[in-house]
């Protein structure tokens, strides 16, 4: 694995398109496909495969992009700290889940970043269970996604934000609008976002609750392109209540009914529990959950598809 093959493949990941990753790194399509295929024989995993709504990526996939991503990010991120430090400026870390960084993240932190003209905010999306250890080590500021089920006493974790998960399907479906039992579900093709391969979350516990068979996901590389396949008719996605109410109301999606197709969570915010006096982190923390910002998170239907970039990318507010 050299760093060579990693960043092919991160542009890869971030762009969706061997071809446009091949443009934005300047070299032919061969080659960025060779690094590609020498890390599949490499970990032994498909990684990605093609669809007709972009790559749809395996767990393992989505790992080596998260962990690719944190090498070849260090040296920029030393820069950006170090040039920040000089210049007089803050930057604030967040660490999210996926489902939380495409969909309510945009509006939360373009409002908080807009409160402070020396922040800048670095958006990441990574595994909720390495929170901890981001926190910890202080690679991250702050965390925002699914409740751990253990809060270490250095850190202090508060509620941030109800949802609920709903079940929907395209309107011709068989399912749409119709009542289904556990059984039904589980036969189902069930098109996911990247929330799905990590352990933690409302998405997963969905899919244990029902236990659905593996090789009846298929996890793309947004949650948006899942709800994308999904409104064509080629299976059921779990998507946010309130991102999917005007497909719903448009019929461009129906719900699925029934006790087992609906989930309420809850987003926790989680900082050190001593970051200082003056932190930009134990600020947002405690922003995090007014009605202002609840109303931000909510605004919109999330980040297009075309302008996501998953777990690899990072955003930077000013």
């Amino acid at each position: 694995m050299t760093p060579t093959q990693l960043r092919a493949y991160v542009a890869v990941v971030r762009l969706g398109s061997v071809k446009q990753a091949a443009a934005e790194l300047q070299v032919s399509e061969s080659a960025v496909s060779l690094h590609v295929a020498q890390l599949r024989k490499e970990f032994g995993d498909k990684l990605f495969t093609k669809t007709a709504a972009g790559l749809a990526f395996t767990p393992g996939g989505l790992r080596l992009a998260s962990r690719a991503a944190e090498l070849l990010g260090l040296q920029d991120r030393t820069m950006l700290e170090v040039s920040g430090a000089k210049r007089g400026r803050r930057l604030l870390r967040v660490a999210a889940s996926s489902l939380f960084a495409e969909f309510a993240a945009p509006g939360l932190i373009e409002l908080f970043a807009k409160r402070a003209a020396d922040l800048d905010v670095e958006l990441s999306v990574g595994d909720p269970g390495a929170f901890e250890s981001l926190l910890l080590t202080r690679a991250a500021d702050i965390a925002i996604g699914p409740q751990p089920p253990v809060v270490d006493q250095a850190i202090a974790c508060r509620p941030m934000m109800n949802y609920r998960l709903v079940l929907v399907a395209g309107p011709d479906h068989p399912l749409a609008g119709v009542p289904a039992s556990p059984g039904q579900l589980r036969e189902q093709t069930w098109l996911l976002g990247p929330s799905a391969a990590t352990d933690l979350g409302a998405v997963p516990a969905m899919l244990r609750r029902l236990a659905v068979p593996d090789d009846r996901q298929q996890i793309f590389q947004s949650h948006a392109a899942a709800l994308g396949e999904a409104k064509r008719g080629r299976g059921v996605s779990p998507a946010l209540a309130f991102t999917v109410a005007p497909d719903l109301r448009e019929g461009q999606l129906k719900q699925v009914v029934g006790p087992h197709a609906t989930v309420e969570a809850v987003w926790h915010s989680q900082v050190l529990a001593n970051p200082g006096p003056l932190s930009a982190a134990n600020e947002l923390w405690r922003f995090s959950s007014t009605p202002r910002a609840i109303q931000a998170m909510m605004r919109g239907a999330g980040v297009n598809v075309g302008h996501f970039k998953p777990s690899v990318h990072v955003t930077l507010w000013s």
